[in-house]
């Protein structure tokens, strides 16, 4: 592989990246969006959570900031990239230098990891003086949709993206483990940004559905501000008793027959 050290071919590693990271979140949030707004719009109407509609200016907005939030998940590709050309990362590509199970054990460590720093910086930018400088530009799309997925201010861009290159410094990954997390990152968001409840009535109540954030969720905390701060999963709101005392009755309410 090419010295990423050289600017001009970390440069174009960059916009290699870029171009993926675009392109996988208008496939997602494109065929998301198609499919629950336009495709199959009556079937799913009454699972809506938003009582208003999207506007152009509003999605124009959120490509915007998705678009420069794409650019510097690049960077920090590009650089993780370096990391790991100089030596510096734990991330692997012989699927046999660990045993098969730790495969999916490393995905879960991750992902509790990046969920941990996820709340509780979630919980930060809540704090009055940060949330005007940075959370805001999320905060201002009330009623989400697919797209509002990678809208946020440069500077959450870049608290988000440094949690995945410092997790692979100490945690060994396979490279395609974390090319599932980051698949597994975009759908999470597009759901959950969806404004549809897509998920079966009582799977809030299941034993896993319990402990999986979905629109209903997320659209509360758009709403509410105070609660559901979580990325993937709920146990950090119900640990620390920040999850919305309306999430079960309105899920009820949107997933009735």
């Amino acid at each position: 592989m090419p010295l990423l050290s050289n600017p001009l071919i970390f440069l174009a590693v960059t916009l290699a990246f870029f171009l993926i990271i675009v392109l996988r979140y208008i496939l997602v949030a494109g065929l998301f969006h198609s499919w629950f707004y336009i495709v199959k719009k009556d079937a799913w109407i009454s699972r809506r959570l938003g009582k208003k509609a999207v506007d152009k200016k509003q999605f124009y907005k959120e490509v915007k900031w998705s678009f420069i939030t794409s650019l510097i998940f690049a960077i920090a590709g590009a650089l993780t990239a370096l990391l790991w050309q100089k030596g510096y990362t734990r991330l692997y590509f012989d699927v046999n230098k660990f045993p098969l199970w730790y495969l999916p054990v490393s995905l879960a460590v991750s992902m509790l990891i990046h969920e941990t720093y996820y709340y509780w910086l979630h919980r930060w930018m809540h704090r009055p003086k940060v949330f005007k400088v940075m959370h805001k530009t999320h905060h201002d799309s009330s009623t989400t949709s697919a797209w509002t997925a990678f809208s946020f201010h440069p500077l959450e861009a870049l608290l988000q993206a440094i949690i995945l290159p410092v997790t692979i410094i100490f945690v060994p990954m396979h490279v395609y483990v974390l090319l599932i997390q980051l698949t597994i990152m975009t759908f999470s968001s597009v759901i959950n940004h969806l404004e549809i409840e897509t998920y079966p009535a009582n799977f809030h109540k299941h034993i896993v559905g319990k402990w999986l954030i979905g629109a209903t969720h997320h659209s509360l905390h758009h709403k509410q501000f105070k609660y559901n701060f979580g990325l993937y999963f709920t146990f950090w709101d119900r640990w620390i008793n920040t999850e919305s005392p309306g999430y079960s009755t309105l899920f009820e309410e949107k997933t009735a027959k």
